[in-house]
Formats: structure tokens, sequence, C-alpha cells
């Protein structure tokens, strides 16, 4: 029935102005996403019905696991797809599956955080500082987790935890909060595939929906992960989120929307209609102060899309979130898809996530700053992003201020205050950047058997 529906309006869609504009080369379409809240662009866009404006005829389908999805993407099973920002950049270079995928539109900023077991939570409780209100002091440094790792270590356990992927930005948030706090969460190497060389903290890979079970039987101690599965284990009584990657790093980037190189090339038209589509959704979900979020969340609460209950979705979506049970704190941006220019595909976002791969070697060799600079130019395309809102312009459905037409495609340094170790990024500048982290591969070190080397 739903297809159903969306074929009338799509037939319905073909005398619209928006259609006229555009010569679609495809008008059929196949989208794969996770059962997450930040997949909510793609499904504004079809149950608006903006992909219908565009004359598109979508069908959105839930993916078992990233790894599935990205090939999926690959191989044409699916045109395009909700993506771990990672995935399209480790894919160009070669890290893992080689295929050139590229994005034409960001889809969020910040809505991810780290949960910890019940355990591990009043082990590190009564050594956290509180403010003035008595409720412990945020945001939370993984330096407390120092005094467990070792009493783990006393009992000939190792300290586990989850991240949803190698490529992820769960992964590199993690490693950054406990490097951050003194931890030492791993290096891979070309061998050594798994993260946990010379690794305090063991992470491995856990999917998503599997996220708040997982911790639940005891498996990981913790986790890092997109909601809503940290609000997860505040509902199930299972876990206490620490932090949230707001926290971590204000306004970070997050999931992007990739389709293939050839794609684009073949279709420059649909990709067009396509962006279109997604950047009217992400300015539905942020207008009028997130005054369209409880119907957002009605909508993801659906089995087509995330599945989980209303309360555990709207927990986070609509500007709040609980940390200790009880604890619930206003965070109106943990969920960003519009403001601060969230769908722009900056190249500095990019250039961050390659400055984590080599950090932590999956990128096993040094590169120069140029290099950086032409991957993220290879993956991101700013310049299809445009012409799309330029259109959406014209059509009187979106503002001229709310883009940004004069970027050179880099943010300004994020300031140090912003981050939670206290030191600044400049995308412009990679290799400077990762010499000023204490913990993580520098200059010319490699990782080798057991250790860094150089």
């Amino acid at each position: 029935m739903k297809k159903l529906i969306a074929a009338m309006a799509a037939t319905t869609a073909l005398v619209s102005p928006a259609f006229a504009e555009l010569e679609l080369e495809k008008d059929e379409l196949t989208f794969g996403f996770i059962k997450l809240t930040d997949m909510a662009p793609l499904a504004v866009a079809y149950e608006q019905g903006f992909f219908d404006d565009e004359g598109l005829f979508v069908t959105l389908e839930a993916q078992a696991n990233w790894k599935v999805l990205l090939d999926g993407v690959i191989d044409g099973t699916l045109d395009g797809a909700h993506m771990l920002a990672g995935q399209p950049l480790a894919a160009t270079i070669g890290y893992g599956t080689e295929a050139h995928i590229i994005t034409p539109f960001s889809m969020d900023l910040n809505g991810n955080g780290i949960t910890l077991s019940n355990e591990v939570w009043e082990m590190i409780k009564p050594n956290l500082p509180t403010d003035a209100d008595g409720k412990i002091a945020h945001p939370i440094s993984a330096s407390h987790l120092k005094p467990v790792i070792e009493e783990f270590n006393a009992k000939g356990k190792p300290f586990n935890m989850g991240m949803v992927f190698p490529v992820s930005t769960h992964n590199y948030e993690l490693r950054y909060w406990l490097a951050a706090g003194g931890i030492q969460p791993g290096f891979y190497s070309p061998e050594n595939v798994t993260g946990q060389i010379g690794a305090e903290a063991f992470l491995s890979v856990t999917p998503p929906p599997q996220m708040p079970a997982t911790l639940e039987a005891g498996t990981i101690s913790g986790y890092c992960v997109g909601e809503p599965w940290n609000q997860q284990a505040v509902f199930k009584g299972i876990g206490v989120p620490v932090i949230t990657d707001y926290e971590l790093w204000k306004n970070n980037p997050e999931k992007v929307f990739g389709i293939t190189a050839e794609f684009a090339e073949e279709n420059p038209n649909t990709t067009l209609a396509v962006v279109k589509a997604l950047i009217r959704a992400a300015q539905w979900l942020d207008e009028n102060d997130n005054a369209n979020r409880p119907e957002a969340v009605e909508i993801l609460s659906r089995p087509d899309y995330v599945g989980a209950d209303y309360d555990v979705i709207a927990a986070s979506m609509t500007g709040t979130f609980e940390y200790e049970k009880g604890d619930k704190r206003e965070v109106p941006d943990f969920n960003v898809f519009f403001r601060y220019n969230a769908t722009y595909p900056f190249y500095s976002d990019a250039v961050w996530y390659l400055t984590q791969m080599r950090r932590w070697g999956q990128i096993a060799e040094a590169k120069p700053d140029s290099w950086y600079d032409e991957v993220a130019k290879s993956v991101y395309k700013p310049e299809i992003y445009l012409e799309a809102a330029r259109m959406l312009v014209d059509e009187g459905l979106a503002n001229e201020a709310d883009f940004p037409w004069d970027s050179d495609g880099y943010k300004a340094p994020t300031p140090a205050e912003d981050i939670i170790d206290g030191i600044a990024y400049d995308g412009k500048a990679p290799n400077a950047y990762l010499e000023s982290l204490p913990i993580g591969l520098k200059g010319e070190q490699t990782v080798v058997g057991s250790g860094v080397q150089g």
C-alpha cells in the first residue's frame, strides 16, 4: 500500500513546476538506512511529500548493518543511503571495500552519546564532581574510568566497550573521549584490524539496535551510539549515558547521504532533485525552534523507520536528554538537522574523519596536508549542494541567507573551548592537529606488531 501511494503521488508530481525544471534521468529510487533517529531527513522527505514534489518515486529500506548498507550502494541494489560519514571516505581511499562514494549532503550534527553499564556507573559515581545544584557536573571525563579499568584488570577481565563500525563517528568519538581522559583505546595496523593493539579499553563492533541487549548481557561495559539507543538504556534501567557528543565536540558532524560517483555522473539532475528534497526535510525538522519534532518522532517511531517507542525517541529528539534516570536536562541542539549549516558538506568535516583514521592507524602511513584536502574534495561535494540550494531559493522554498554561498568549503577552526580535550581543530592543518593530540600516531609513526614505531 505504501509503495502504491508513493507511486500515485509521484505520478501526480509529474506536472508540478519543480519537476518540470529538472529532466530526471531516473525517477524510481531505493535508499537504505539504519534504524537511528538521524535517518530522519529521509523519512521526512518521504512522508512530507518532498520527494514527490521533485517527481521522485522513492522506496526506503532498513538495512541489517552498515556493511550491508555500503555494499548495497556499491553494487547498485541501493541508489543511495544514510551513511556513516567515514564510509564514503574509507571506501574512496580503499580502507575496507574500495569504491568511489561521494556525499552532496550532510545529514545532521551531534546526536550520539556514550553509555556505561549500571555496574561501572556505580563504581565511578562517588568520585564525580557535582554542580551548585548537587547534580553530577557535566561533561564527565573518561579519566574516571581509570580505576575501574585497573579493577577489571586485577580480576583478569578486559574492559570492553561497543561502537557501531570501524569507520563510524561513534568509534572516533569513543576513542576521542577515552584518549582525552588519558586512556589508550588501541591502534589498527594493516595486519591487525581489530583496533585493539596496545589498548587499555577494548572497542568492538555492535550494531546500534543491539547495543542495549549486549550491555545488559554483560558482554560490554559501555558503548557509543546514536539515538534512541542511549535513551533506551535509561528507559530499561540497564545503563547510564554519561556524555553526549555535543558535550564532547560542540556541533560535530554526523551522518551523510552517500551515493556512488558513477550515480552522480550518470544522473546529475536526479541527484540535484534528491538533494533539494533532503534540504527541505532538514529545514522542516529544525524550523520554528523544532516545532515539528513531535510529528517527526511519531514518524520515526513507526516500524518502517526506527521502530522504538515514541517516548524513547522523544527523550532526545525534542530537545532534552536524560542521563541517570530522573536527571533530564535541556539539550536543544542534541539533534541538529539544518541550523549552523548542518547540511552543507564541509571539506573540514571530511578532513577531521581522515585525521582520526590516521591517528589510530587505519591510515597506516603519514600523508601531507595536500592529500587530506584532495581526498576531502573527491568525496564531499558542496558544489552539488549549493546548486540544489540555489534552485530552492529561486523557487521560494528556501531563504538565501541560510546557505554559505561564499565558503571555500572549510569551516572556521573549531575553538579549544568547544572540544572536551581543549585542543582546537583547523581542517586546513591536519598534520599540525595530529601533532597536538597527546595520544595517537604522529608524523612518520606506524604501528608494527604490538606497538608504535618511529
